[in-house]
This record gives structure tokens, sequence and C-alpha cells, in this order.
């Protein structure tokens, strides 16, 4: 292990049947927590035939019915809750822009648990106690902001709540207050970037050392643009709210091969996304979760839509799962080609004249349907070079992926951003339609 063990905590020396064990135990205890205290589990394990006690290996995890964003917006806001009301210390929501938001609940234990998670998760990506780390992810109902705050103070950072947006500021802050680290989506990083050369600052010759970016699937790619770029490890972090937020998962610097999922607390699962069977390790799927200690919700094998695969520790004892390669319901259809959004991504990261910011635009028009990449334009391009690029983008997503689009090469910084992250997505098809 490249990394000096006493930097470890305890979970991480854990050994292989060491971790098994504390994995049953806790998976044994939430089961139970769940079934006893959430009317929802309970009627849904009643309704598939099994009891907690029914758990007597991580194996019989398979036998449990599956928990969806659906059940959880059924039951909002407080119906997954399995403690008093009293015993909630914070609440965190989804922005509820596809249908009615989902609720999570902390307790102080369960907080405490995901400042030592992403606490964990800062170490593992190479932050250290006394660094300075800037955190530009939205802070709110969103969890990335207050995650990542938490844990750098619990690893023993000093932090800059700067938030999103005032780019231009967020340059200035980064120049005057030397952060080592900074926790932000990686499109928006690369927002930072280009201002940073707008502004005549090399960004090579910043203090940072380290960016932990996570809330949005990005490529090796983008990954390479702004390692070279900006001269820092750049590492993924994985979460979502359901689950905890960030620090469920951490790209460790001394490999970069894969997120290390903190299994001692959260024990994953890869499944067919269309049958719902178990997949063996190794074969790429959809990402479940169950969480091994949360109080207020504990989640019973939630789907999270996210696509990856598991496989053995490096770095850690524990799995890690492939940066994730895209959303099942991210999946866009087009004349019978199946299309992900990081596929155009790594598209247009290649092509000159353009910025790493981009959003696919579906429409429909009498039978069939058209996909329109808009991708931004680079400060300073010429009329010829978009145009050159828009022809690019074209040929590469034909010869590529085997679908024709139509490419709008837009003005920098035009495309719409929330919480520093492009809405990648944008379907202006009819609602009665279909697939695309």
């Amino acid at each position: 292990m490249a990394q000096a063990r006493d930097l470890l905590d305890a979970g991480e020396r854990l050994g292989p049947e060491e971790l098994r064990a504390l994995q049953l135990e806790r998976l044994r205890a939430s089961l139970r927590h769940a079934y006893e205290h959430v009317p929802f589990y309970r009627e849904s394990f009643d309704q598939a035939g099994v009891r907690p006690e029914d758990c007597r290996s991580l194996e019989d995890l398979a036998r449990f019915p599956f928990t969806t964003k659906a059940d959880l917006r059924e039951n909002y806001p407080f119906g997954m809750f399995a403690v008093p009301r009293e015993r909630i210390r914070r609440l965190h929501a989804s922005s509820g822009t596809t249908g009615r938001p989902t609720v999570v609940g902390y307790t102080e234990n369960d907080l405490s648990m995901w400042a030592d998670m992403v606490a964990r998760s800062i170490r593992a990506a190479g932050g250290r106690p006394g660094d300075v780390v800037h955190v530009a992810y939205g802070y709110g109902l969103f969890t990335g902001g207050l995650g990542a705050h938490y844990g750098a103070e619990r690893l023993g950072c000093t932090v800059v709540p700067a938030s999103g947006g005032m780019t231009a500021r967020q340059v200035r802050l980064i120049q005057d207050l030397e952060p080592a680290v900074i926790m932000v989506t990686p499109s928006y990083m690369l927002t930072l970037l280009d201002e940073f050369e707008r502004q005549g600052v090399d960004p090579r010759t910043t203090s940072l050392r380290v960016g932990i970016f996570g809330a949005e699937p990005w490529t090796e790619q983008m990954r390479r643009e702004i390692e070279e770029r900006f001269a820092i490890d750049a590492v993924d972090i994985y979460g979502l709210s359901e689950v905890v937020g960030p620090g469920v998962a951490q790209e460790c610097v001394e490999t970069k091969d894969g997120l290390t999922v903190w299994e001692d607390h959260f024990y994953p699962e890869v499944i067919d996304p269309v049958t719902g069977e178990l997949l063996p390790e190794g074969e790429r799927g959809e990402l479940v979760f169950t969480s091994l200690s949360k109080e207020a919700m504990p989640i019973v094998r939630y789907r999270t839509r996210d696509l990856t695969r598991l496989l053995p520790g490096t770095a850690r004892v524990f799995r890690r799962m492939e940066k994730i390669s895209g959303r099942s319901d991210d999946l866009v259809i087009l004349r019978g080609v199946n299309l992900f959004p990081t596929q155009i991504e790594e598209i247009v990261l290649r092509t000159p004249g353009v910025a790493p910011h981009f959003q696919l635009r579906l429409t429909r028009e009498g039978r069939m349907d058209s996909l329109t990449v808009r991708a931004e334009a680079r400060q300073g391009a010429t009329p010829q070079a978009r145009e050159a690029a828009a022809r690019s983008i074209v040929a590469a997503v034909k010869d590529g992926i085997g679908v024709s689009v139509d490419v709008e090469i837009v003005e920098p910084e035009s495309l719409e951003r929330s919480v520093g992250k492009i809405r990648r997505i944008v379907d202006l098809r009819p609602r009665d339609t279909g697939q695309a």
C-alpha cells in the first residue's frame, strides 16, 4: 500500500475476514432496524416473504426487495424515517425538479459518521490535516457543500465555504487564501479554469495540488484536461443523498483506478438494470446500495440508476467501483442506437475550438426524433474554428456512435448551470412520446 498505514483509520485497517464479519453484523442490525421502525420496509419485506433474521450471510441480502426513488417520493416527507422526529438533527432534500422531492434525515450519529467518511475520502485523495480546502459545491438542501465542509473540518482542515457561483471572486479567493484542495463539480472546475485564463493567471501556478470532483459523471479525458491545465491530481468522489451524501466512495490518489467503496458503512451490489438479477463481480450494471450504520433513514438495496461495475480492492481492502459511465435513466435511444452523455463528452473534449461544456437537446419533427449537441466555444475561437468544430463533432458522433446529430457551437458560458454543473439532457419532445 502506497500510503503509510498509520494514516489509515481503524475501518481501513480491517482484514478481509474482519470486514465481512463486521458487514454482516451491521447488515443484520440495519435490516432489523428498518423492519421494526419503518412501515414501508415492514410491508415490503412481508410481501417478499423475508424477515431480517433470514439474512444469515451477506449473500442473503439478494433475497430482500429493492428500494427506489419512487418509494421515497411516495413516503414524502418523513415516512422513511426510523427514529422519532426529535432525534433528527438535519434535513436534506433533492430539488424535486422531476417530481416530488426526496427528504433525508440525519441523527447526531449519522452526521458524525458522514463527517468521518468525507474526512476519510479527503485523506485518501491526498488532503491532510492543516490543509486549506476550498469548497465550491452548492450549500443548502443539496448535500455536496455541507457534506464536504464538515468532512474537511473533521479531518482537521481549514474550510473556505465558497459555494457555487461568483466565479471571478472564487478565482481571487483561490489566489489569496492559497487552498491545497478544491472540492467542486468537474464541469464548474472547468469554468474556474476558463476564468483563471481570462484574468491572465496561469492556473498551473496556484497553490492547489488536489481536486476532488463529484456530483456528475466525468470521463478520463476530462481528468486529463483538468490535470494538465491545473497541474493537480484530479480524483473522483461519489455519493448520493439517499445513501448519505458525498463520501460513499472515493478514488485514492496513489492509484486513480476507480472509487474505493467505504464498505464498512455502505454495502454495494451491481444488478442487471432490466431484470434486477444480481451480477457477478466485474460485470457492468446498475449500482445498488444498502446502508450498514444509518439510524435516521436506513436504506435497503437502493437502486441508484448509476451504471458501473465492482472490482477487487487495490489501495484499500474495500472493493472498488469504476467511474460512473452514466445513468440508466440518462440513456438516450436515438433511432435504435444507445447513447450516453459521457460518450459525447469524450468527443467534445478532444475537439479543438470548443470548451468542455455541452448539452444534448432532444426534439421531434413528425415521427422522427432528433438530437442536437450544443457545445460552448472556447474564448477567442474564430467563426471558422467554430464551424470546423461543429463538422468534427458531427463526423465523430457518426463514426464512433453510429448516429447522425446536429451540432450548434454556442457562446462561452451560455449554457445553463445548476449547482455548478450543466444540465446535460433537455428533452423537448411532446410528453406522450416514447423512447427516442
